[in-house]
């Protein structure tokens, strides 16, 4: 089809490539049962503290909660004095998820996913130790039901936290088509 010269020259092409592999990154969506008087679903489960079903494995010791309004950029932390991985699972409203890989020697080391989080759309996200994590909260803010395998300590924190843009402000844009 022809176009008109400007419109050839801005047009782009949205792409669905899958997104970048992180060592010991997993998405697994879970199920919700809808029903017109409402709906439900399993979010873990438990036998001695770990948690079936998972590709690897994971022992929750703490389940949180996070509430995040509209527009909020919680970003970037990761858990440097101890181990401490997590599942993470929006139960209403939407995260844009940033990940990036900065363990050294790591063999996806730099490797950059982006990955988004819905309560219409519940699953579980697993985010190994050593990777930086933050998100962006959509329009409506979000609700994140979080499982670690280990313990909040206020006496010694195991939050490090980099200025929000520190993988670049780009990250949390607005896309505006």
């Amino acid at each position: 089809m022809e176009l008109e010269p400007a419109v050839r020259t801005a047009l782009r092409f949205q792409r669905y490539d899958p997104q970048p592999e992180i060592e010991g990154v997993f998405y697994q969506p879970l199920r919700k049962h809808r029903s017109l008087e409402g709906s439900f679903m399993e979010y873990l489960r438990l036998e001695g503290g770990k948690v079936g079903g998972l590709p690897a494995a994971f022992e929750a010791a703490q389940i949180s909660l996070s509430w995040a309004v509209p527009g909020r950029v919680n970003a970037f932390h990761l858990h440097p004095k101890r181990t401490q991985d997590e599942l993470w699972c929006v139960l209403e409203g939407e995260l844009l998820v940033w990940l990036v890989d900065v363990r050294e020697g790591s063999r996806t080391q730099g490797a950059r996913r982006k990955q988004v989080l819905s309560g219409e759309a519940p699953g579980l996200l697993h985010v190994p130790t050593g990777v930086a994590h933050g998100y962006k909260a959509g329009s409506r803010g979000a609700l994140l039901l979080y499982a670690m395998n280990s313990q909040f300590d206020p006496a010694d924190p195991n939050e490090g936290r980099l200025p929000w843009d520190h993988f670049g402000a780009e990250l949390w844009e607005e896309d505006r088509g």
